[in-house]
C-alpha cells in the first residue's frame, strides 16, 4: 500500500471510478481496495473503495496455493460460462467477513465466495466482487488457464460503452 500511495494510486483509482471508468484488481490489487488490512499485527489503511478488513486466512497451511471452485452469485457477468470452473489462488490474506452499507441500507454487490481448508474446518473468504465499474478477484485469472482467460474476456466485454 505504501508503494501504491507513493505513486498516487489511490487517487487514480478514485478518479477512474468517479468518472464511471472500469477498474479490475487482481490478488493484492483486490486487497488494497478495502478499508484496512492487518498483516503481522500491523493495521494499514487501504484505498477505502469498499468497507472491510483484509486479514490472514484461517487455514492450517498458508499461503493458500492451488485450485478451487468458487460460489458464484446469480447474475454474475464476470463468471458467465465459467461458474463451475476452478481458479488458481496464491495468497495468505483475504476478506473473510464483508457487508456493504450505503446511505444506511445494505447494498448487494455481486460477491463470489470460496472455501479453503480441510473438510469441517474450511475458512470462507471473498474470491471476487462485481460492483459497477469496480471488479476484483482474489485469485489469479491470468494463471487460471481457459477459465481465467474466459473471465478476463468477460470483463473486457463489460467495457463496451464504458467511458474511456
Amino acid at each position: 500500500m505504501a508503494g501504491l500511495t507513493r505513486v498516487g494510486g489511490p487517487g487514480v483509482i478514485g478518479r477512474r471510478l468517479a468518472g464511471g471508468r472500469p477498474v479490475l484488481g487482481i490478488c493484492v490489487g483486490m486487497q488494497v481496495l478495502f478499508e484496512t488490512g492487518v498483516e503481522h499485527g500491523v493495521t494499514t489503511r487501504g484505498c477505502g473503495e469498499w468497507p472491510g478488513t483484509v486479514e490472514r486466512i484461517h487455514a492450517p497451511v498458508v499461503p493458500h496455493m492451488g485450485w478451487n471452485t468458487v460460489d458464484v452469485p446469480e447474475g454474475s457477468r464476470l463468471f458467465a460460462g465459467v461458474e463451475q470452473e476452478r481458479f488458481y489462488f496464491v495468497h495468505s490474506y483475504a476478506v473473510r467477513d464483508w457487508e456493504l452499507v450505503t446511505n444506511g441500507r445494505t447494498v448487494a454487490p455481486l460477491v463470489t465466495w470460496v472455501e479453503h481448508g480441510p473438510p469441517g474446518s474450511e475458512d470462507r473468504f471473498v474470491a471476487a466482487v462485481e460492483n459497477g465499474p469496480l471488479c476484483a478477484t482474489q485469485f489469479h485469472p491470468e494463471k487460471s488457464g481457459d477459465a481465467g482467460a474466459r473471465l478476463l474476456a468477460n470483463w473486457v466485454e463489460t467495457l463496451q460503452g464504458a467511458p474511456a
